[in-house]
């Protein structure tokens, strides 16, 4: 039997920061999430590394943002990968799989990836030993593509799985295509559960880490949660995702090992506000995905370990990008140091009453900083629109907003304190200097295909390289 912890990583997509009823959700019925906030800790100044969701991934799994590995995009081209790319996370980035590989941990993937669908970008050629689940966004190869501004109407359409011709892959294989999204999240906790048993069962720490393809649009339930909340379609998917996690605690549970087991769930990006009603809330935080706002970027967070983790709620600073030197402090693995990494360890704060050890936070979208927070301010000088929204406008003078006592982000008080947006500049210009060049792997598509093209190129049609 294994004594090194194990660690469940459920990341979820595009739940905003009020989806949840301990975060402020005034109708979400998520009683295991609940609990879990009760129990473990409740972050409430957490932070995806993008505010979508390529680069968020890609900054995830490498503790790195994506800018250093090329999974960030350039300005009027590709925001996140597609079908038609040829890039993907490069091999010589390490993901939390191969960290953890130290150790003799057994790691799965499960869900969305979204790091590239090409056999060497795949989980399988990143350190995981097995990967259930659709390559990239469960909307990617919609009839029309995105002549009609994403085709909007199939959206808000009765939920139909031939519309999107999505792949539901084994390892390297596709099992099923169109993927059933009716099914995808029960399927998704069936494999996860059995994964876990597995390992448990052959005495070998494990790694899961669940990205459910939901709750991005198209929404899918199974018919268990078919219209039974008071959200709409929107409040049925976050119930199920509910059930979900209450199943894999369940799980660790049933196999008395919940008290060696790490649990961190959290978002990889804020609510698609373009989706409307089948869009989630970021709160009183400004604006959604595509945003360095704050409801783009700051999303719910827990961590759940009994008898390790206190049970509070921090409001010091968090990322995405610190799960894995947090992962690598826990399990006494080491952090290769060939290499510059962006996420700290925050295990301090998580086994003891101290407070975060991270202060600072860079807001990249694309391949430029658009914003920095340091403690209680965050300057902006450049803004995005929400995703398929407004593009991208460079501010003549950098805003200014105390997030403390206004985390809406709406009064704007550079012109009260220059020296405090000086400084937030300085430290801009510094992490930019830090950055290599490197092949950008967004980029990277077929021959004769333009920059751009697949803004308006329909996502399933083939080209003659492919």
């Amino acid at each position: 039997m294994t004594t090194s912890p194990n660690i469940v990583l459920i990341f979820v997509d595009d739940m905003g920061y009020a989806d949840i009823g301990s975060f402020g959700s005034p109708i979400a019925r998520t009683p295991n999430l609940d609990r879990l906030a009760l129990e473990g800790q409740k972050w409430t100044s957490f932070y995806a590394p993008a505010s979508v969701c390529t680069p968020s991934r890609a900054g995830l799994l490498t503790g790195r943002y994506a800018v250093r590995s090329g999974m960030a995009g350039l300005v009027h081209a590709r925001h996140v990968l597609f079908p038609t790319s040829l890039g993907g996370l490069p091999q010589s980035e390490v993901t939390i799989a191969e960290l953890l590989q130290q150790k003799g941990y057994v790691s799965a993937a499960l869900g969305k990836w979204h790091l590239g669908h090409l056999p060497e970008f795949l989980p399988t050629s990143q350190g995981f030993e097995s990967y259930y689940g659709i390559p990239y966004s469960n909307d990617m190869n919609m009839p029309g593509g995105n002549e009609t501004p994403w085709a909007l109407e199939n959206f808000f359409a009765p939920p139909d799985i031939e519309t999107w011709d999505v792949p539901l892959m084994q390892d390297e294989e596709i099992l099923e295509r169109p993927a059933n999204q009716f099914t995808l999240s029960k399927r998704y906790t069936e494999h996860a559960i059995q994964f876990m048993k597995e390992s448990h069962e052959a005495g070998k720490p494990f790694f899961l880490y669940l990205a459910h393809n939901m709750p991005h649009t198209p929404l899918f339930t199974s018919e268990a949660f078919d219209g039974v909340s008071a959200g709409g379609a929107y409040g049925d998917v976050i119930e199920e995702i509910d059930w979900s996690v209450g199943e894999i605690i369940a799980a660790l549970k049933d196999m008395d090992i919940d008290d060696n087991t790490l649990v961190v769930f959290t978002s990889d990006n804020g609510p698609w506000l373009t989706m409307k009603t089948h869009s989630g809330s970021a709160g009183r935080f400004r604006d959604g995905k595509g945003t360095t706002w704050e409801g783009g970027m700051r999303v719910p967070a827990i961590f759940w370990w009994p008898g390790k983790v206190q049970p509070r709620t921090v409001t010091g600073l968090g990322s995405a990008l610190d799960l894995m030197p947090t992962f690598a402090g826990i399990s006494g693995t080491v952090l290769p140091d060939d290499r510059i990494y962006d996420g700290v360890d925050l295990s301090p704060t998580l086994f003891a009453d101290s407070d975060s050890p991270r202060d600072t936070l860079y807001f990249y979208r694309f391949t430029d900083i658009f914003a920095v927070r340091k403690g209680r301010y965050k300057a902006h000088f450049s803004v995005y629109g929400a995703f398929g929204g407004d593009g991208r406008t460079d501010l003549n003078e950098p805003e200014l907003y105390d997030l403390e006592s206004d985390p809406g982000e709406q009064y704007n008080i550079a012109a009260e304190h220059p020296d405090i947006v000086a400084e937030l500049k300085a430290l801009a210009e510094t992490q930019a200097a830090s950055v290599k060049p490197v092949v950008n792997q967004l980029e990277l598509y077929p021959e004769g295909q333009k920059r751009g093209e697949d803004e308006t190129r329909p996502w399933n049609e083939k080209t003659e390289d492919e």
